[in-house]
């Protein structure tokens, strides 16, 4: 039996998520503060973009407006990065993970106004499901981690907006044109960001222009084009089948593969207790739920013709 273009779309999707369930081990991996962490793992994916014909050839065709239109998103990717790593560096890979969760609610509610589309009550209430999950799996945070857990918060909004925009503009452009715009408007933002990062947030500061030494540099490479170029772009192809609500609770799973992968690289064997499995069997039951009740949607858009028709001409409007 052939595989719809949602089902493909799913699958791309859950591979992105494993990936990005990476981008938290490498970055407990490398020793550098997150301002030049993130710009690094920016700057290597836009050289390599910057190679392609067909970025360039892209980049020509499309409209000055759209430009600027994914050069602001772009802005938005690198602070949720920013602030993501610095949730890391502020606490451990296992909290900041874990917070991006948080980002399936706040979907729920910047979508709607995002894109004209109706508010679904039902949406929203399958993302405040999944936050006792997500608090069982957090379980107890020492003191000195709040910060962590706000920093976490924030990217984790951070998500839900650059997300939503990128359901707007999924149609835009090539995928790998796209990411080249996105990353390289959000290296530049963090270049500009740089001198006043000390005074904003001194924890996430760093030197830009110095070259990562040892390992940091093996790591930077990995974690800029396995877990970043490659599921970055699938994420945009995904996206042009999947509504940014479903996409954004798949990525639940996220924090799940992160945990799963500190303990087992780094032993931290003490988050997978009997609330963690808890937690892991709410975010689990809340993404099937999720998926079960968009199926029989889908079912009863085909078994109603004209409500189907008219929900194809209110997603070519958006």
């Amino acid at each position: 039996m052939p595989m719809t273009n949602t089902t493909r779309a799913l699958w791309q999707i859950h591979l992105c998520v494993l990936l990005w369930g990476f981008t938290a081990i490498l970055g407990k991996l490398i020793t550098l503060p997150a301002l030049p962490l993130v710009w690094w793992r920016m700057l290597i994916v836009v050289a390599v973009l910057a190679l392609l014909p067909r970025v360039w050839r892209g980049i020509r065709a499309m409209p000055a407006r759209a430009r600027w239109a994914y050069a602001g998103i772009g802005a938005l990717v690198a602070l949720h990065w920013l602030t993501f790593y610095g949730a890391i560096k502020l606490s451990n890979a296992s909290v900041a993970a874990t917070c991006i969760a948080f980002a399936t609610p706040m979907t729920a509610l910047v979508e709607p106004l995002l894109t004209r589309q109706k508010f679904q009550p039902r949406d929203l209430l399958l993302g405040l499901l999944s936050l006792p999950g997500i608090w069982l799996v957090v379980g107890g945070v020492p003191a000195g981690m709040h910060a962590g857990i706000v920093a976490g918060v924030a990217s984790a909004l951070l998500v839900a907006l650059f997300g939503v925009l990128n359901k707007r503009m999924v149609d835009g452009g090539d995928p790998l044109t796209v990411t080249a715009l996105e990353l390289g408007a959000g290296t530049l933002a963090l270049t500009l960001l740089a001198p006043l990062m000390p005074l904003l947030v001194p924890a996430f500061a760093g030197p830009l222009l110095v070259l990562p030494s040892g390992m940091d540099g093996f790591w930077l490479v990995l974690l800029a084009l396995a877990c970043t170029l490659f599921p970055f772009a699938l994420c945009l192809v995904a996206l042009r089948h999947l509504s940014a609500f479903t996409a954004q609770l798949s990525v639940n799973l996220e924090p799940i593969y992160a945990i799963v992968l500190a303990a087992i690289l780094f032993g931290e064997q003490q988050e997978l207790s009997g609330e963690f499995y808890a937690g892991v069997a709410i975010i689990l039951g809340v993404v099937f739920a999720q998926g079960l009740l968009a199926g029989r949607r889908r079912q009863a858009h085909a078994e109603h013709p004209e409500t189907l028709a008219v929900a194809e001409s209110r997603q070519v409007a958006d």
